[in-house]
C-alpha cells in the first residue's frame, strides 16, 4: 500500500470520526450530548478544534503526497509524449513537459516583444496578430512595473476597482488541445459478473460468467472569451505602463469571466457548461443538518456514488462565514475563537470562497480527477487603430481573447449542497 493511499484512508477515518461527533451533537451542536467527549463545554469544543486541526494537517499532507505522485507520473509521461500525436490532449505538469520551460513571462512582457507591438512601433498604425503562449490559470507577475505615467505631481499609485478574486480556476487541473472540441469516450456500461466458479471436471464444465462494457463518445466544444481595451498612442509608447496595464487588468478580466463560467456557464453557445448546470451532477439537501454535516454527506455521495475522492469545496463567502461562526449550545466557537486564524478548510479539504456561486449552495467534488480546463490556446493579442474613429483620435485598440473547453468527465464525482 502506497503512503498516499494510506494517508487517504487515515483522512477518511478521521473525517468520519469528527462527523460522528457532530451527528451526536445534533442540529443545535450541543456537545454535552456527545458520549465520546469529556469535560465542560469549553473542553469539548477544544477537543473538536483539535480534531479539525488534525484533519487540516492531514489534508495538506495528502495534497503534498499527491503532488509528488503526480510529478513521478509526469516524469514518466515525458518520454511517452514524444510519440503522442499532437492532436491529443497533453496534461502539463509541474517540473515536466510544458511546465519546464523556466520562469513564465508576464502578458505585458510577451506583448511588447510580440510582432503585434513591434509592428506598431515601426509606425505602421496597425499591428499583426500575435499569439502569446500563456496558461490562463497562471497568476500574472507584475514584475518591475513602475506606475501610470512619468511622475510629476501624482504619486504613481493606482487604486483599482474592486473585482472578484480568481479562485475556482486554482482547483481545476489544466491541459491543452489543438482541436476545436475535446472528444473523449465515457464508459457508460460496466456490468461486473465476476464470481467464484468450481473447477471443471469430466462431465461437468464450469462456465465463466460474462461481464460487459459499453462506451459512449462525448464532446465538449472549445469556446472563446474576449475583450478589448482602448489605449492612446502616448500610453502605448510607454512600455512600462503597457506591461502593468495589460498585466493588472486585461488578463484579469478574461480570467475573471472564465472563473465565473466554470461555475455558472449555461452550456448554450457560446457559453461553457459550468458545474451548477451539469445535468447529472449529484445533489445533497442540507435540510435540518448543520452545514458541516451536509457537506460531509455530499463528500460521502462523491465517494460512494461517484467512486471518487473529494479534493475541494466551493462556498459563497457568506456561507463560509456562517460555518466559521458556528458555536456550541453554550456559546463556544466550534472552529476557534475570534482571535484564532482558522484555516480555510473543512473536513480537511481546501475551501475556495467564490461569490460567483449561488449563495446557499455549495459544491463538493473530485476536481483533480474528473474535470479539466483544456486550453485551445493562451491569450491572443492584436493591436490596431482601425476600430471606429480611433485612427483620427490617436487611439489603439488592444484586443485579447482565449479559447478553451471545460469537460466534466464524471458528473457524479461532484455534488451540490443546497439550502445552506
Amino acid at each position: 500500500m502506497s503512503k498516499l493511499v494510506e494517508k487517504r484512508a487515515e483522512l477518511a477515518a478521521k473525517q468520519q470520526a469528527l462527523h460522528a461527533i457532530f451527528d451526536e451533537a445534533g442540529p443545535d451542536l450541543d456537545l454535552s450530548l456527545v458520549r465520546s467527549l469529556q469535560g465542560d463545554g469549553k473542553a469539548r469544543a477544544d477537543e473538536v478544534r483539535r480534531l479539525n486541526d488534525e484533519l487540516t494537517a492531514l489534508g495538506k499532507e495528502v495534497e503534498g503526497l499527491q503532488k509528488i505522485e503526480d510529478a513521478v507520473a509526469n516524469t514518466k509521461r515525458i518520454g511517452d509524449d514524444l510519440n503522442r500525436p499532437v492532436s491529443q490532449i497533453v496534461h502539463p505538469a509541474a517540473g515536466g513537459g510544458e511546465g519546464s520551460r523556466g520562469p513564465a513571462k508576464s502578458i505585458g512582457e510577451l506583448f511588447v516583444e510580440s510582432e503585434a507591438y513591434k509592428g506598431f512601433k515601426r509606425g505602421s498604425g496597425t499591428g499583426p496578430m500575435a499569439e502569446l503562449d500563456i496558461e490562463a490559470k497562471t497568476v500574472m507577475s507584475t514584475g518591475t512595473t513602475v506606475g501610470f505615467t512619468p511622475e510629476t505631481i501624482r504619486t504613481g499609485r493606482i487604486v483599482e476597482a474592486a473585482l472578484a478574486p480568481i479562485q475556482v480556476i486554482d482547483l481545476i487541473p489544466s491541459g491543452v488541445t489543438d482541436q476545436a472540441a475535446v472528444v473523449y469516450m465515457e464508459e457508460t456500461l460496466a456490468t461486473n459478473a465476476a464470481t467464484e466458479i468450481a473447477e471443471s471436471v469430466q462431465g461437468t464444465l464450469a462456465a465463466y460468467p460474462e461481464s460487459a462494457l459499453g462506451f459512449t463518445q462525448r464532446s465538449t466544444t472549445v469556446r472563446k472569451i474576449a475583450t478589448f481595451l482602448p489605449v492612446t498612442d502616448e500610453q502605448l509608447e510607454d512600455v512600462s505602463f503597457i506591461q502593468s496595464f495589460i498585466n493588472m487588468r486585461l488578463s484579469l478580466f478574461l480570467r475573471q469571466r472564465l472563473d465565473a463560467q466554470l461555475l455558472t456557464g449555461s452550456g448554450v453557445a457560446p457559453n461553457l457548461l459550468g458545474f451548477l448546470n451539469v445535468p447529472t451532477i449529484q445533489t445533497q439537501a442540507k435540510g435540518a443538518d448543520p452545514t458541516p454535516d451536509a457537506i460531509f454527506k455530499a463528500m460521502t455521495l462523491v465517494r460512494v456514488t461517484g467512486r471518487a475522492i473529494p479534493s475541494g469545496v466551493v462556498l459563497h463567502p457568506n456561507d463560509w462565514q456562517a460555518i466559521r461562526l458556528l458555536r456550541t449550545a453554550d456559546g463556544v466557537y466550534i472552529w476557534g475563537s475570534p482571535s484564532d486564524a482558522a484555516p480555510e478548510r473543512i473536513w480537511g479539504l481546501p475551501v475556495a470562497q467564490a461569490d460567483v456561486i449561488t449563495e446557499n449552495t455549495g459544491l463538493v467534488g473530485d476536481f483533480r480527477g474528473y474535470c479539466q480546463l483544456v486550453m485551445r490556446r493562451g491569450i491572443d493579442v492584436q493591436v490596431s487603430n482601425s476600430h471606429a474613429s480611433f485612427f483620427i483620435q490617436g487611439v489603439q485598440a488592444i484586443r485579447a481573447d482565449l479559447r478553451c473547453a471545460f469537460p466534466v468527465y464524471r458528473p457524479t464525482a461532484f455534488c451540490l449542497v443546497t439550502g445552506i
